[in-house]
């Protein structure tokens, strides 16, 4: 009696360990590195260009031999951090519990996601190139591509290249992405920021944005609210002023009156200010789309717009406003909808290669 209940036990917990290694055969594991960037070396807030990276690499890896796989860039947002995102620190979004869901329940394709930190001294690098912020748009699409290529066992080709980003990286996405088409294939940018810049008129400018003229230290900054950031943020990254101390910054306001020139600057970098010049490089991505949530009713406007452009000049892409805020539902829509499209859209080992039209 005792023999069988002992040879119960026993299968009893080989089928538990069974069980368990088959679950743990199905996650995927998460590395944090640093990755050198040389285009963000002498940056004028003196951030550190040995940038945290954070790396999920899908179930079998590890144990794959030789196997590559595609890549996505995935990038944050503003005050976020890669430790936020990756599940060091809780938050809206564990990307690993996303990604391990997708695979394992939705059949995505195994894929690397790669995610920097671009938090900075204004907390956000807006993934833009400036003395001041440093190349951030360089960092991403070569400084990074580069090392996860000679370091990861990806498959180093556009066409197995994804980017994606939520908020200002929904932002970095676009403006990166429509400059970048020989590195990235497709794109998905979530709750795209600063499609248009975010000051009123005319001629003077509203208190939010004046505010940021009373800061004049870095410890004033610290305790600003959220909008006073982001303005010092943009100006680091759009109007950069290498002798104007200590932030080298413009800003967008003097005595509350709009600044011209810096709008002017601002109005450049804004993506449905940039689609016209850079329509032949959107037409070279074998697959764009962007979302917002309908409660995110700024960003829910300017996505529309987008979307009307894109139509207007017949260039196929993917597109919804979903039942939603800025941040709630992202964890589902990285799940659900943007790690599908790329497993969709990406090349994979086993895939031939098409060429992009």
């Amino acid at each position: 009696m005792r023999y069988f209940a002992a040879l119960l036990t026993c299968v009893f917990l080989t089928g538990f360990l069974t069980t368990a290694q088959a679950a743990t055969a199905r996650k995927g594991s998460v590395e944090r590195i640093k990755v050198h960037g040389k285009s963000l070396e002498g940056n004028l807030e003196g951030d550190s260009p040995d940038r945290d990276v954070a790396i999920w690499l899908p179930p079998g890896y590890k144990t794959g031999g030789a196997q590559r796989y595609p890549v996505v860039y995935l990038l944050h947002g503003y005050t976020d951090s890669d430790e936020k995102w990756f599940g060091f620190i809780k938050h809206f979004i564990s990307v690993p519990e996303a990604a391990d869901k997708a695979v394992a329940v939705a059949g995505a394709q195994p894929m690397i996601i790669v995610m920097p930190n671009a938090y900075t001294r204004f907390q956000g690098s807006m993934y833009s190139n400036s003395v001041t912020t440093g190349d951030w748009e360089t960092y991403v699409a070569s400084d990074l591509v580069s090392f996860i290529d000679n370091h990861y066992r990806t498959l180093a080709r556009r066409e197995s290249r994804g980017l994606a980003g939520h908020s200002m990286g929904g932002y970095g996405t676009l403006r990166i992405g429509m400059k970048h088409p020989d590195v990235f294939s497709g794109i998905y940018a979530l709750s795209p920021c600063c499609m248009l810049p975010n000051m009123t008129g005319p001629g003077r400018a509203s208190t939010g944005v004046m505010a940021t003229e009373a800061i004049h230290t870095q410890e004033e900054f610290e305790k600003a609210d959220f909008g006073t950031k982001a303005q010092f943020a943009s100006a680091a990254a759009w109007s950069p002023n290498p002798k104007n101390p200590p932030f080298f910054v413009d800003l967008p306001t003097k005595d509350g009156q709009l600044q011209g020139q810096v709008i002017a600057k601002w109005a450049a970098n804004a993506p449905l200010a940039m689609v016209d010049m850079y329509l032949g490089n959107l037409k070279r991505l074998t697959a764009i789309a962007f979302d917002a949530g309908d409660k995110d009713a700024g960003i829910a406007a300017t996505v529309k717009t987008l979307d009307a452009m894109l139509n207007q000049y017949g260039l196929a892409h993917t597109f919804e406003i979903y039942p939603g805020t800025h941040t709630s539902g992202v964890a589902e829509r990285v799940e659900k909808n943007m790690l599908p499209f790329f497993s969709a859209n990406l090349t994979s080992a086993k895939m031939k290669t098409t060429k992009a039209k």
